[in-house]
């Protein structure tokens, strides 16, 4: 078997196909494993991942890959969410004593950045969810609505949109609300809000993200396979509807019995021959998923500035600020070496701001995107105000997600693809789930079991949902 692509599709892809007992041979194009979803050290030794990421307590695919490599106990799970306004008013979310779904109420009745008005038009929008049990019958409207429209159908007051709903679902889908799939946005409110009431717990990896993957390439070596880096792919030898194998560097050919391509979609659909990309429909569409941006921007101040692990804020530009040097503490607490070098000097702190669905920022120099999101992070955390600002530097992911646009499941293939031999992995095929890290374990998954269902040899690795708990 070979995987084509480290990125988490990839890998778990490889370590399922591993675990059962095949050769698998992984080929990563980059000099380290996890693709968009990874780490790397700066010239002046910090390292910093290219997006902070998170999991969700109902993400249960990623939960089980994590456990498969040995990566669990290096994310940290938190139950408390908190909110902070350029005004300094805060809110808190929380799961409280009451069962699903109703865990939340207490603290939302409390949560003081929304109006009453404004709670009372997001309580009328979730008990509908709710009545249909996470499916209300818009959302089979044709031609589908965006997570706008359905949410003006309600009657969502607009500081209930700007407050609440963009706040979560920007982030969550990477794309603002009227060119997003309102089934995407629902289905994260009923999966990590409504139905359980542990599915909304964030998990925030407290190492770099490339050591979430340490475990990846034993996984597959220790079963007799291989993964090799730096190994771009050149082009896919397809005849008669069949791969007979992939070039590499110096016209290298390489054959396997199977193929798992794990690679963007736009990679992908160049390495096909043109022949085959223009009369397989299911190729043939791919250059109608769009791609979505994220910014991270990466500050060390002199000094304490921050308390949280991490906090959300509003009305502002940048969305999310994670406390990195808090979050390594307890890592760097056992000592482990990957992070050691990230060990704050004296009393310095290290930030990360993310800015999700980041179009605008995208003409921007760096230094503008460092003097917007430093007077925002000023405008929020007071003791920054007086602190200086060490060094920063900015990431920009020009195509970090696909675009989870209304109708785009259309658009998205399944893991068996039509050509014989041929298997697809990446959060844009078909998994249900938008460009999230679960989406891409999952097609993963899916395409591990494509490829064992093809030799005659079923296996599942696909996780269920989080079940409904309390009342639901």
């Amino acid at each position: 078997m070979i995987v084509i692509g480290g990125g988490l599709a990839g890998l778990a892809a490889g370590v399922a196909l591993a675990e059962t007992g095949w050769r698998v041979r992984l080929f990563e194009q980059r000099p380290f494993l996890g693709g968009r979803a990874t780490s790397y050290v700066l010239p002046s030794g910090e390292h910093v991942d290219n997006c902070q990421h998170v999991t969700l307590g109902c993400c249960t695919n990623l939960e089980d890959f994590y456990r498969r490599v040995g990566s669990s106990n290096k994310i940290k799970y938190f139950d408390r969410l908190v909110f902070v306004d350029p005004q300094g008013r805060r809110g808190e979310m929380h799961a409280g004593i009451l069962p699903a779904p109703f865990h939340m109420a207490g603290s939302f009745a409390m949560f003081a950045p929304l109006t009453l008005m404004d709670k009372l038009s997001i309580a009328r929008a979730m008990l509908d969810i709710l009545r249909a049990k996470g499916h209300p019958s818009d959302l089979d409207d044709q031609p589908p609505i965006s997570m706008l429209n359905w949410l003006l159908r309600r009657r969502q007051t607009k500081g209930a949109i700007e407050r609440f709903w963009r706040v979560v679902l920007v982030s969550a889908l990477d794309e603002e609300l009227d060119r997003t799939d309102a089934r995407f946005g629902v289905d994260v409110f009923w999966k990590a809000f409504l139905s359980n009431r542990t599915g909304y717990r964030i998990g925030v990896p407290t190492v770099p993200l490339a050591d979430l993957y340490d475990g990846c390439k034993s996984a597959i070596e220790q079963k007799g396979g291989e993964v090799t880096l730096r190994a771009p792919v050149r082009g896919i030898a397809i005849e008669n509807g069949e791969v007979t194998g992939v070039r590499f560097d110096d016209a290298k050919m390489e054959s396997a019995d199977a193929y798992v391509f794990a690679l963007p979609h736009a990679t992908f659909s160049e390495l096909l021959p043109d022949a085959v990309r223009e009369s397989v429909a299911a190729f043939s569409n791919l250059g109608k998923i769009k791609d979505a941006p994220i910014t991270g921007v990466h500050f060390w101040f002199d000094r304490q500035v921050m308390d949280e692990p991490f906090v959300t804020l509003l009305d502002t530009n940048t969305q999310w600020i994670f406390n990195k040097t808090m979050l390594y503490a307890d890592a760097l607490d056992q000592k482990n070496p990957p992070v050691a070098s990230n060990a704050p000097k004296s009393n310095e702190q290290y930030l990360q701001m993310v800015i999700s669905a980041s179009y605008d920022l995208i003409p921007k120099s760096r230094q503008e995107i460092i003097d917007l999101v430093l007077k925002e992070v000023r405008q929020v955390l007071p003791k920054s105000r007086e602190a200086q600002l060490v060094k920063a530097t900015v990431i920009k992911e020009t195509a970090a997600t696909f675009s989870p646009e209304p109708g785009v499941d259309r658009w998205r293939p399944p893991q068996k693809s039509p050509v014989t031999k041929m298997f697809l992995a990446g959060d844009w095929t078909a998994t249900g789930w938008p460009a999230t890290m679960e989406g891409a374990v999952r097609s993963g998954y899916l395409a591990a079991e494509a490829a064992l269902s093809g030799a005659g040899e079923p296996q599942r690795f696909l996780q269920p949902d989080l079940p409904p708990d309390g009342f639901m």
